[in-house]
């Protein structure tokens, strides 16, 4: 009788994991922190047909065993704030790879593709390295429908017909609406318009994210306009990036999470999300007004000797308020018509374009380099930025896009960001527990989108996962050298397949599109 009950439970265990290997990868003698902020434990973990399938003392044979002696396994990190459009040219995305991002979310700050059904086809095509999910860009459709940057609010007519592309959008797979409320054509939206389109959104389950109206002086205003869509609509809203930007907003971070709770404890399911650096990084067409540049008239209005001083004097304004003496704190990352301006900032820039560096001199360089540059922001407060990410609903996002290696001087945080975290903010500073910091970059965020059976080290959920030295995770990249990759990561498992071993790229693309309206699928 146990020679037949053998012989049963071998057949058994042939059928659901194959004859020969019991196991497609088998990682072991680890000490798995799962994602939900769970103290780490030592465990195997087993991974079949791109699923793990065990976590614990995993006995049974396997195709490929990597040893994890001393090093943690977690979930592969999931990035709800990117602008990673560009993976169709770079699908490796390395630079999200080498530090441990296995999911990126594309769309925003209002800006996505505009057929979202047909920009994942097009990325399961390309095969990728990382999965890719999507959210829909209120700027796309606003610009789209309404043929331009306006200042003007929709008509009925163009109010359907953003409507129905939000629609389309969420039935083709997106996983909410993305808003750029200080972007072109955003910033003349009016509330009303959001809060219509964003009911669209609440309709599918979706999420709303937004880069606010303000993230310095009137932070608060902005603040209450997402807690209004977010009432209004009845959906959930996410702040990107939350941050205080300029000295004169300093010191508040405390304010901004207590009106957050109080939100938070009426009912509305509000989030945020954080880069680790003190410095963001835009557009340089940013230092410049908005009605300058509406309707594609900047050149137009430029040569209008009143207009221009009228702009300029705004900007004068807007420095003043921001508390800053001049524009040293904004360096130009990339300026393709002259990439010697590249690294420097607006003063140097001023210095070497015109000979002096007056307040004017750097105005000028602004108003000639705005519409082709991007630039790195140094504006905020570390004590803010620490205050932020202990917040337990605030998630790690790069901000970042695929980085062309060694092109322009961009923003370290598109290769460094998850490192910096592990790094600075649990290892040195001791500002989060280890599992905290994982689960900042796991589980919330899977939970917050709706991210299926990701974010966790979990049987039954995809193996996303990343082997790491958690005394050796060192983000290289500096304001000054950006091009250089993170340390530490020794493999990343993209849905059951190695992607990075012992610190180098496989060539193994095996990321998936993720759709929104497939979130209730099951292994």
């Amino acid at each position: 009788m146990k020679r037949i009950l053998a012989f049963a439970i071998g057949i058994f265990v042939a059928q659901v994991y194959g004859a020969e290997t019991q196991f497609d990868l088998v990682i072991r003698n680890a000490r798995v922190v799962d994602g939900t902020g769970s103290p780490a434990v030592a465990a195997d973990v087993a991974v079949k047909d791109g699923r793990v399938v065990e976590v614990g003392k995993v006995k049974g044979d396997a195709a490929r065993v990597i040893d994890a002696t001393g090093l943690i396994v977690a979930p592969g990190f999931i990035d709800v704030h990117t602008h990673a459009e560009d993976i169709l040219e770079m699908p490796e995305g390395e630079n999200f790879i080498r530090m441990g991002v296995t999911t990126l979310m594309l769309g925003n700050c209002g800006g996505s593709a505009l057929e979202v059904g047909k920009f994942l086809r097009r990325v399961e095509e390309t095969n990728v390295c990382p999965n890719i999910a999507t959210l829909f860009g209120h700027n796309t459709i606003r610009r789209t429908v309404m043929r331009g940057s306006f200042m003007r609010p929709p008509t009925a007519e163009e109010m359907d017909k953003m409507k129905a592309g939000v629609d389309a959008a969420m039935n083709e797979g997106a996983f909410g609406l993305s808003t750029g409320l200080i972007y072109l054509p955003g910033t003349f939206a009016k509330t009303e318009e959001i809060i219509e389109l964003a009911k669209v959104a609440a309709a599918h389950g979706g999420i709303y994210a937004s880069h606010m109206r303000d993230e310095g002086l009137y932070i608060s205003d902005a603040l209450n306009e997402l807690f209004r869509i977010s009432r209004e609509a009845k959906i959930r809203a996410h702040i990107s990036h939350i941050k205080l930007s300029g000295k004169a907003a300093w010191g508040r971070a405390d304010q901004i999470l207590q009106s957050i709770e109080t939100a938070r404890g009426e009912g509305l399911d509000i989030t945020q999300d954080q880069y680790c650096y003190t410095a963001s990084s835009t557009g340089i067409s940013q230092l410049v007004p908005d009605w300058a540049r509406e309707g594609g008239k900047f050149g137009e209005r430029m040569k209008d000797a009143e207009t221009k001083t009228r702009i300029k004097n705004e900007m004068v304004e807007a420095l003043k308020r921001r508390m800053f003496d001049d524009f040293s704190y904004a360096v130009i990352a990339n300026y393709s018509p002259d990439t010697s301006l590249n690294g420097l900032n607006i003063v140097q820039a001023a210095q070497k374009k015109r000979g002096a560096a007056t307040l004017d001199d750097q105005i000028e360089v602004i108003l000639e380099i705005q519409e082709h540059a991007s630039g790195v922001f140094h504006s905020m407060s570390e004590d803010d930025l620490a205050i932020f990410l202990k917040h337990p609903n605030t998630m790690l996002a790069s901000d970042s896009s695929v980085r062309k290696f060694q092109q322009g001087v961009p923003h370290p945080r598109g290769y460094g960001n998850n490192a910096r975290a592990l790094h600075r903010y649990v290892d040195e500073l001791k500002v989060l527990r280890l599992e905290d910091a994982i689960r900042r970059m796991t589980s919330l965020p899977a939970n917050t989108f709706r991210i299926a059976k990701r974010g966790q080290v979990q049987a039954g959920f995809w193996a996303d996962l990343v082997v790491f030295d958690p005394k050796g995770v060192r983000d290289q990249a500096t304001f000054t050298e950006p091009h250089q990759y993170a340390t530490g990561f020794e493999y990343v498992i993209v849905n059951g397949v190695v992607a990075l071993e012992k610190g180098q790229m496989t060539g193994k693309r095996s990321g998936k599109a993720l759709r929104f309206n497939e979130r209730s699928a099951t292994p």
